[in-house]
């Protein structure tokens, strides 16, 4: 435990400086372990397991473009996300852990205890053990403070999610090298440090419940919402019943406008993503060198919200949102989701609604602005900036059925349900709770 938030970045800093990991980008063909199946080109391991780049035509009304198709990742199994949380003089502390990915910005950045999929934890790679696994599987011992199934990036996964969990801990938690308690308002101050707290992390953080103090308030302090819930869960029943989301998934060689080109997948404009190889050698993983594709992002993204003082309460702008890989046809996301490089080359009316609003908004209405990094394990070096923006006093209540203003409070209730809140909207969430 640290007393200071200083003693945890010289913890972090020694061990940055006793790991060593190498990673290496090398061509998708020739990738030990992953080739390129005959006939559809779909981007497979050859065990079968762990997960596949393969294609996907989508069509909807609920997007900028109506119809496209792109790679994704399909990786049908759900993994593990999950915190253990132990009270230390009466003040709850978290058990995070230095975990390496190599899709990770600075490689090394803060995790759950437990980052796990399937493949993981059942030792599919014939690796060691994962710790504190037995705190997360049932029978276990502890009491559960939130869990549920939440989706991962709709834009590049098919259909994926995870199991986000907080467990509070019965007895006595050995730490091993690697992990370190900490509590709520020093893992606040790391969430203002660019790519440290990484999203595992942030969207597990996010389904924290009402009651838990965060620097000298509660994550329930409410004041009187626009809205009530009922009128909240019936706006996304409408949403979800009005649009449209029309999938298929077609051979990665059938894709429009991608391309294999110098050991890479990509996109003929280059924009969006390309998926590349990578070749690993990790200290501290269940496996100490492996081979995989991931998905590496052109040019970073912006997730944002919108926020007004409505009767005195803080309110957000969600957004009903449609991703080619929803696990349902939408999910509640934030104000603005997207890169805006990818829209450079559309017509001024197809850019995504309040942009504009956001990346002009006068320093002093912008609430939080900090830069994280996305899922390291699928996604390399994959960067969003993340924003609250003050929205000016005439800005309209009545934006348009896609739409809906709620408070942090009610968007955190929503988020103790599956499938209701997209991991974008949760990492922002997870930021938003701690602003002082």
């Amino acid at each position: 435990m640290f007393r200071q938030t200083s003693e945890f970045h010289d913890w972090f800093a020694e061990q940055r400086a006793a790991q060593d990991h190498r990673v290496t980008p090398a061509p998708l063909r020739g990738l030990d372990g992953w080739s390129f199946e005959p006939g559809t080109g779909d981007i497979r391991h050859r065990s079968g397991r762990f997960f596949s780049i393969e294609g996907i035509a989508v069509e909807t009304d609920n997007r900028e473009v109506a119809a496209w198709s792109q790679p994704i990742i399909v990786q049908p199994e759900s993994g593990i996300l999950g915190i253990l949380v132990k009270e230390f003089a009466g003040v709850p502390h978290f058990l995070l852990q230095v975990k390496m990915e190599p899709g990770n910005i600075n490689i090394l950045q803060l995790s759950p205890t437990v980052q796990a999929t399937r493949s993981n934890f059942t030792r599919v790679h014939q690796g060691n053990a994962v710790p504190y696994l037995e705190y997360f599987l049932a029978p276990r011992t502890g009491r559960v403070i939130f869990d549920a199934l939440q989706s991962e990036q709709g834009s590049w996964f098919l259909g994926k999610r995870n199991r986000n969990m907080i467990i509070e801990a019965d007895g006595d938690v050995p730490v091993r090298d690697g992990f370190c308690w900490l509590t709520l308002d020093q893992i606040g101050e790391l969430l203002n440090v660019e790519n440290l707290v990484n999203m595992d992390t942030r969207t597990v953080l996010s389904g924290l419940p009402d009651g838990w103090a965060v620097q000298g308030r509660t994550t329930g302090a409410e004041g009187r919402a626009l809205h009530g819930k009922a009128a909240l869960l019936s706006w996304f029943t409408e949403a979800k019943a009005s649009h449209r989301l029309d999938r298929r998934r077609i051979p990665l060689a059938e894709v429009e406008g991608w391309a294999e080109s110098d050991g890479v997948v990509v996109h003929g404009s280059g924009r969006f993503f390309e998926v590349i190889g990578v070749d690993v050698e990790a200290q501290g993983r269940e496996v100490a060198r492996w081979a995989q594709p991931m998905i590496a992002p052109v040019g970073r993204g912006v997730i944002a919200f919108l926020t007004r003082r409505i009767e005195g309460t803080v309110h957000l702008l969600v957004n009903a949102r449609t991703e080619a890989g929803s696990f349902d046809v939408l999910e509640m996301g934030p104000t603005v989701q997207c890169a805006p490089a990818n829209y450079e080359a559309l017509p001024a009316g197809s850019r995504p609604r309040f942009l504009d609003e956001v990346l002009s908004a006068a320093p002093e209405r912008v609430l939080l602005d900090v830069v994280h990094s996305e899922e390291g394990g699928r996604f390399y070096h994959a960067e969003n900036r993340y924003l609250a923006v003050e929205a000016p006093d005439d800005f309209p209540l009545e934006v348009g059925p896609d739409h809906i203003w709620m408070t942090p409070h009610q968007l955190g209730e929503m988020v103790r349900y599956s499938h209701h809140v997209n991991v974008e909207a949760r990492n922002l969430l997870a930021c938003l709770r701690f602003l002082r």
